[in-house]
């Protein structure tokens, strides 16, 4: 029986729908694997379940047909996202539930990994496992957007936020524009990216931490990509002093030894990096390489100019504005009612979102 003439059962779509959940637990989380939600279920009894480790490993099937190993054989197994039939870092997913002798194997969508797509079907079947598929297909779609678009484009999924005043201005100096409340969405925003891409000139003016600073979620931080072409950041910035130094990245395009040298012994990662005829760095080029070293879930923390650079280029897959209802203009401030005008023209697609911000705005462009 193919899995288009299939009838998916509720029961198939509540277990269905706990796996996606458990998926969504851990997005963001996961490093350059998915977060699958696995659940194990028999005798309409769910007997086991989980979900991808954090950065990646071990994937969520293995955990889930470790728990209950008694229970495994004649079971259903329900997965947001087909099994891997590859070797990799590990074994494949399949081996493990063909050796489990588990009866039955439900998944939503297929794995855009070309080493597994559509493959496990196969695999299955032909171990007289029954294999579906399909089953709340747009669900895991939009929770695997980012993963899909990675695997396609060979680029990192890029989230780019700013915010602003209620007349477009941002601050230059440590003051705060928006509450409280926007400000802790921001920090959600650092929790589920792996890094944090910003310019020198953010870091000299502003001396951020980049940091997630939600209780209990601080050790999520993300990693800092500093674009710096002469080396002119700040030897005592916040980010090149705290505990994860060694989180950073650097792309420049200098011959300054010494600078080079201090920067090593403070743990940063240097990248040098070909400039273009215009003397700037290719921003496609720069998130390729992004891409390459392993980082696929990307935000952009940065000043106008670099952030209007990746807007007009189309860099940029979803973009986040926080607008406060106060009006802040005066000599010191800067105005980016262009990065408005080029929010609408680029996206397609733009909503409010209701966060509770009390009288701050979200607006998401996609």
């Amino acid at each position: 029986m193919s899995s288009k003439k299939y009838r998916f059962s509720s029961l198939d779509r509540y277990y269905m729908e706990i796996a996606i959940n458990l998926a969504k637990s851990q997005k963001g989380l996961t490093g350059t694997n998915p977060s699958v939600g696995c659940v194990i279920v028999k005798n309409n009894e769910i007997v086991s379940f989980s979900t991808t480790e954090i950065n990646g490993r071990p994937h969520a099937e293995t955990i889930a047909l470790n728990k209950n190993i008694k229970k495994n054989q004649g079971s259903t197994v329900y997965l947001t996202l087909e099994p891997c039939s590859h070797y990799g870092k590990t074994p494949p997913c399949t081996n493990a539930l063909i050796k489990s002798k588990v009866k039955k194997v439900i998944y939503s969508i297929e794995d855009q990994d070309s080493r597994s797509f559509n493959m496990s079907y196969k695999i299955l079947n032909s171990n007289k496992i029954k294999t579906k598929s399909g089953l709340l297909k747009k669900e895991t779609k939009d929770l695997y957007k980012n993963y899909i678009y990675t695997k396609k484009k060979k680029l990192p999924y890029v989230i780019g936020k700013l915010a602003c005043s209620a007349d477009f201005y941002i601050y230059k100096k440590k003051k705060f524009i928006t509450n409280e409340h926007s400000r802790n969405v921001s920090h959600l925003f650092r929790y589920e990216n792996q890094a944090i891409l910003t310019s020198y000139k953010t870091i000299n003016n502003d001396n951020p931490k980049l940091n997630c600073r939600i209780n209990g979620l601080t050790k999520f931080s993300p990693s800092k990509i500093i674009l710096d072409k002469d080396l002119k950041i700040n030897l005592n910035s916040h980010i090149l002093k705290n505990k994860t130094s060694s989180k950073n990245i650097i792309f420049h395009n200098s011959k300054n030894l010494k600078k080079i040298s201090k920067l090593k012994k403070k743990g940063a990662k240097l990248i040098f990096f070909k400039i273009e005829k215009d003397q700037y760095f290719n921003l496609q080029k720069i998130l390729k390489k992004i891409y390459n070293i392993g980082i696929h879930n990307l935000l952009i923390e940065c000043g106008k100019s670099l952030t209007y650079k990746f807007i007009s280029k189309k860099l940029i897959n979803e973009f986040y504005l926080f607008k406060s209802d106060k009006n802040i203009k005066n000599k010191l401030n800067m105005n980016v009612s262009n990065i408005k005008r080029s929010l609408n023209t680029t996206y397609g697609h733009k909503s409010y979102i209701n966060t509770y911000l009390d009288n701050d705005k979200l607006i998401h462009y996609y």
